[in-house]
């Protein structure tokens, strides 16, 4: 809780933090009595019951304010009434900022720490993605497109699932949980109205219902804060756990691209709650605004220049000539569908699918490339940088070979030529009888015919993964399969069949709808005939 003593507030005197008091949480009961009543009101639901909390923390401003408040609310309570577990819970998308990332590391190992020493009942957990999940092995493993609006499956699978399956399994040990987040109102107008939405049906004081996660209650005590609030508290109160405030508000405005936190200006200035920290790989934005802030503004994070260069590679708007627009990466893609068959849209043009082979392996490639340069460029702070895991190069080495018949197996060369070290990995398998040098043979035999090539590599790969089974169920239809796949003479060759199978069937649509027409009229006409 909040002492009346200004000097124990860590108020940074040389720095003129200001507010809009037309818009400040803190307008109408002051500052230190908004906080204290906040605080009280954080006890009484901590103490109204056994159900344990769960604090979404990112390391950012509003997680930070909120997990603050809880912390100094719980601090004051005695020792005996701080039994209920509040877990502080850090989901790691394994593609985060590097700098964001490694402060939110550290923070959580401080917090662990600060809670042992304090005696509080904060447990820190970092939650990572399963390797199934995670970016690499579904864009460079799978070949899934880089996320875009229409097709954002990033989001489920690295943010959503590991912190729901952690929530979930309080759910089921304790019956239910409160689930505690910073969100806030002053972000957007939909979140406001979304939280407005689910604020009328709160069963209890200031517990809203979570409609994606029963057995769960969301407690945002934050909510009413705009930016300056956010900040003005992170300024004037220090961090428990005993992280610098400061040096997050040096993180944001660095983020800035003029450099500066904008904080104690007008408001025709933008605040430096404006930075948004993310997935360095995110291509749901056309331009990663804050890690480029932070190179320009901060010569020692000229090290993160690769990453700049890798994520707008991945940018579907840049084609083929490296010229801007949407939708544009076609022409990395295969024309057929993960499954293999050919899909057309309305206008007859394909709906491109998965990225092709080489594509993925030279995106491999510039990964593994910019993680040796960085870890020597970074010095010490990066050192054991890891963009890729070792857990995810198996899996897709494996969803390579295995699943996608690419029996080169070029993972192990293209890990050495990028990092100058052999593949630290365990084989595939010991006793494969083909590898690269033989497919390097059979591709200069199929000349310029591709689909040919692709055909008898897979043809080979069935015999090679069928040689050693009992039993071999499902063999023919693995066979059919693949001559489906691979039997057109070309892309061209594909498309054409595609568009006369959508015309016949267009064709036959309409004419039943024809004879469907003419029977109802003719049944109209008779039943007129009969009156």
């Amino acid at each position: 809780m909040i002492s009346e003593n200004e000097d124990n507030l860590n108020l940074p005197r040389k720095e003129n933090i200001s507010i809009d008091k037309k818009k400040s949480a803190f307008n109408s009961r002051g500052f230190k009595e908004t906080i204290r009543n906040l605080q009280e009101e954080i006890r009484e639901l901590y103490l109204a019951d056994d159900i344990p909390w769960i604090i979404g923390y990112s390391g950012g401003k509003d997680s930070t304010a909120t997990l603050q408040l809880i912390w100094g609310a719980v601090q004051e309570l005695k020792p005996e009434q701080r039994k209920k577990t509040i877990y502080v819970i850090s989901t790691d998308t394994l593609v985060e900022n590097p700098v964001v990332a490694a402060w939110v590391d550290k923070s959580l190992k401080t917090m662990d720490e600060a809670a042992s020493e304090q005696d509080v009942p904060f447990l820190p957990r970092r939650l990572t993605p399963t390797v199934a999940d995670s970016f690499w092995v579904n864009l460079i493993g799978k070949g899934y497109p880089a996320p875009r609006h229409k097709f954002r499956w990033c989001t489920y699978r690295l943010k959503i699932q590991p912190s729901n399956t952690f929530i979930n399994s309080v759910v089921s040990s304790s019956g239910e949980a409160i689930l505690v987040l910073g969100t806030r109102k002053a972000e957007s107008s939909v979140r406001a109205a979304n939280m407005d939405k689910h604020a009328k049906g709160r069963v209890r004081e200031r517990l809203s219902p979570n409609s994606s996660l029963p057995g769960s209650l969301v407690y945002t005590p934050i909510e009413d804060w705009t930016n300056d609030d956010v900040w003005f508290f992170l300024m004037q109160v220090k961090n428990p756990w005993g992280y610098s405030n400061r040096d997050l508000l040096g993180m944001y405005a660095g983020a800035s691209a003029d450099g500066e936190c904008p904080l104690v200006v007008d408001d025709s200035t933008p605040s430096c709650g404006d930075s948004r920290f993310g997935c360095w790989v995110c291509t749901l934005v056309e331009k990663d605004k804050s890690m480029t802030a932070m190179i320009q503004n901060d010569e020692e994070k000229e090290w993160m220049m690769p990453l700049l260069d890798i994520r707008n590679s991945l940018d579907f708007r840049t084609d083929e000539k490296g010229e801007f627009s949407e939708n544009a990466d076609r022409h990395l893609r295969d024309f057929r569908r993960m499954a293999g068959n050919v899909q057309l849209m309305a206008n007859g043009r394909e709906i491109p699918g998965p990225y092709i082979q080489h594509v993925r392996e030279k995106w491999l490639s510039e990964l593994l490339k910019a993680q040796t340069y960085m870890r020597e460029a970074g010095g010490s702070q990066v050192g054991s940088l890891e963009l890729i895991t070792l857990e995810e190069l198996q899996e897709i080495r494996r969803i390579w070979v295995v699943d996608k018949h690419e029996i080169e197996d070029s993972l192990p060369r293209i890990y050495k030529e990028a990092t100058g070290e052999e593949y630290p990995g365990q084989p595939l398998d010991d006793n494969l009888l083909l590898g690269e040098m033989e497919m390097n043979e059979l591709r200069e035999l199929c000349g310029v015919d591709r689909m040919h090539y692709e055909l008898t590599r897979e043809l080979l790969s069935l015999t090679l993964q069928q040689r050693n089974m009992a039993r071999r169920a499902g063999l023919f239809q693995h066979i059919e399969k693949t001559f489906r796949r691979h039997f057109y003479d070309d892309k061209e060759d594909a498309l054409a069949r595609a568009q006369r199978i959508a015309k016949e069937r267009q064709r036959y649509k309409t004419e039943k709808q024809d004879r469907s027409f003419r029977v109802a009229e003719d049944a109209a006409g008779e039943a007129e005939n009969q009156s």
